[in-house]
């Protein structure tokens, strides 16, 4: 059984634990808002960019002034995975989720007899994917010395992936995020971003049945719109991770105060027993000792 001593450093370091929890648990609750203000504000810009494109894919129909982009390569063989976790911990299971998901998806595309190559954003999926997948990884982005994400930080990402298709490096690019629900709720997602015609499928044109004449060309404009898109679709997730990361981290932070706060009470109580314990036994032998002169 423990001494004195060892309870009451005890009690003291899990003390000293819960206050770092608790400023921790209101830092993560001071980011979140703006956190999620900005995630919230880029889905209706991401959204209505799909929808434009999912318009002027009808428009093009596949026809052969289609962007190999759009297209793909014809072949299915080669898939690049992005998936896109926090550079930081303590914020429960939501790397974990991401990297559960992706990891699933690489393995069933290699029971398949894929090729996948996978590029990592962010420190934690790349500790977790390099156990299994070490082989597989191709490139890591570093965005630790990044305070506030920006769009130049996604394009920079978009523009090595677009890079690495031209150079005929993968057939199909999936992208893998967290989806911002509530500070309770983050979404494990994956969404295919090359070819980006699978994306029209998906995408709420919006239109309500109007017809669009375009100028120049659609094929022009595909070639300019769906790299901006890939970079629009990459910003949206590093956003909804950021929000994701951020009510992970607040929630988890929460749990650990509560159970730093139980944990306290049981050695405090552990801790008066005991001394209870001991005083007594010292008040019998003072009382034994009178008795026996």
């Amino acid at each position: 059984m423990a001494s004195l001593k060892d309870l009451r450093n005890r009690i003291a370091s899990v003390k000293a634990t819960q206050k770092i929890t608790k400023a921790m648990q209101m830092v993560a609750a001071a980011k979140l808002r703006r956190a999620q203000e900005a995630a919230e504000a880029a889905r209706p810009y991401s959204e209505r960019m799909g929808a434009v494109l999912a318009n002027i894919t009808q428009a093009v129909g596949g026809g052969g002034d289609a962007p190999a982009l759009m297209t793909g390569t014809g072949n299915d063989d080669v898939h690049l995975l992005v998936v896109c976790t926090a550079e930081r911990g303590l914020c429960g299971g939501f790397n974990s989720q991401i990297a559960r998901l992706a990891r699933d998806h690489a393995r069933k595309l290699l029971a398949e007899g894929k090729t996948v190559k996978i590029i990592c954003v962010g420190k934690k999926g790349f500790d977790i994917l390099r156990r299994d997948f070490a082989s597989q990884i191709i490139d890591r982005v570093d965005l630790r010395e990044v305070r506030q994400l920006a769009f130049t930080h996604a394009d920079g990402i978009a523009r090595k992936v677009i890079s690495l298709f031209n150079e005929g490096g993968f057939d199909v690019c999936t992208l893998f995020y967290s989806q911002f629900k509530s500070v309770i709720s983050q979404i494990p997602t994956a969404q295919q971003i090359i070819p980006a015609a699978a994306q029209a499928d998906t995408a709420d044109a919006g239109t309500g049945g109007a017809v669009y004449e375009y100028e120049p060309e659609p094929g022009e404009i595909l070639s300019d719109l769906i790299p901006r898109n890939i970079s629009v679709q990459i910003f949206r997730a590093l956003l909804e991770n950021a929000a994701g990361e951020m009510g992970a981290k607040m929630s988890a932070m929460d749990n650990a105060t509560r159970n730093a706060g139980d944990m306290i009470n049981r050695l405090t109580i552990t801790y008066n027993r005991q001394r209870q314990a001991q005083i007594t036994k010292e008040l019998i032998e003072i009382i034994s000792g009178a008795e026996a002169l």
